[in-house]
């Protein structure tokens, strides 16, 4: 099969032709359909060292759409035929990437009634967001949110999920050319955090008193303007870096919270952490399927075209989604 591996030892990818994979116990042998493309994969240089047997065969790809060709003899409730939406391990080795993939049985949805390059766009920002915004900060109507880099795969989806939940003011940062967009998506306000101080400019819209929810998909060091522009008691999640509190003005004063995910850490830390995933994950295909959630901006490319793509989405900030068709 064709497939996209990453040598650690130079830190390249390269197209090769690798044989079929053979799915375990609890796995089942994926044909992809699409491949989404995310800041993680690129970033496979910084965290190939949690993988100490990577090899030069390694093949990243994250967020699957296919179907099912083979289950291993422990797999229940899914069969051959199947057509299934999931994000994956990072530190398993056969990656969405390629023409077949492996994946745990466990964290795997059904596919919602959308196409394969739209639902390959969606788990890991979308369901992420979801996580960010329901299970840490339970959001609600009556909140206000900041959402840092908005025009991003995260933050776009966090600002429709907010929407959606019916949050009265959500303030976005971006870049001042991607202002109307992330408005389109249902941001009230866009701040250009190139050319104005953020948590100055959030006080200034929330009349003095800061934001009650955040989440900061952008790191590093933008914490700092994300915790100032919080009101009192106002909570934080941050996705890019570690949460570092004797950072921030006055915070046991103010009251501040905070919060850390990472997304596909659950699939290495049991069957309760598993389910959060799939519930995620089958929230947001319904929001999909209902179009209560969309991927405005979304390129497919091919295969071949993947590894200069991740060089790309590593040395910059990409607006939208990015997936791979096979």
């Amino acid at each position: 099969m064709k497939a996209l591996t990453f040598n650690p030892a130079t830190d390249t990818f390269a197209i090769r032709d690798l044989p079929v994979p053979t799915p375990g116990l609890d796995d089942v042998l994926v044909k992809v359909a699409a491949c989404g493309l995310n800041p993680v994969d690129a970033k496979i240089v910084r965290w190939k060292a949690m993988v100490p047997d990577m090899g030069a065969d390694w093949t990243p790809g994250l967020d699957v759409s296919g179907e099912i060709v083979q289950v291993g003899a422990g797999v229940e409730g899914w069969k051959p035929g199947d057509r299934v939406l999931y994000h994956g391990n990072m530190l398993r080795p056969h990656g969405g990437l390629a023409e077949y993939a492996i994946h745990k049985a466990d964290t795997l949805i059904a596919h919602p009634p959308v196409s394969s390059p739209v639902a390959a766009a969606a788990p890991c920002a979308s369901w992420t967001a979801w996580r960010a915004l329901h299970d840490k900060l339970r959001l609600q109507q009556g909140h206000s949110l900041l959402v840092t880099g908005g025009s991003g795969g995260v933050g776009g989806f966090a600002i429709q999920i907010a929407k959606d939940v019916g949050v009265r003011q959500i303030i976005t940062t971006c870049s001042a050319k991607n202002h109307a967009y992330v408005l389109s998506l249902g941001a009230t306000c866009a701040i250009d955090y190139r050319a104005e101080d953020v948590a100055a400019r959030v006080r200034e819209l929330t009349g003095g008193k800061g934001v009650d929810r955040a989440l900061d998909t952008v790191g590093p060091d933008e914490d700092l303007a994300v915790a100032e522009a919080l009101a009192f008691e106002g909570e934080m999640v941050e996705l890019v870096d570690v949460v570092r509190p004797g950072a921030y003005r006055d915070v046991f004063q103010r009251g501040l919270s905070f919060h850390q995910l990472s997304l596909g850490a659950g699939h290495r830390a049991g069957p309760e952490a598993e389910a959060r995933i799939v519930r995620a994950g089958t929230a947001c295909s319904r929001m999909l399927a209902e179009g209560r959630l969309s991927v405005p901006v979304l390129e497919t490319i091919p295969l071949a075209e993947s590894g200069p793509r991740l060089v790309g989405i590593r040395d910059r900030r990409s607006v939208g989604k990015t997936v791979v068709v096979l």
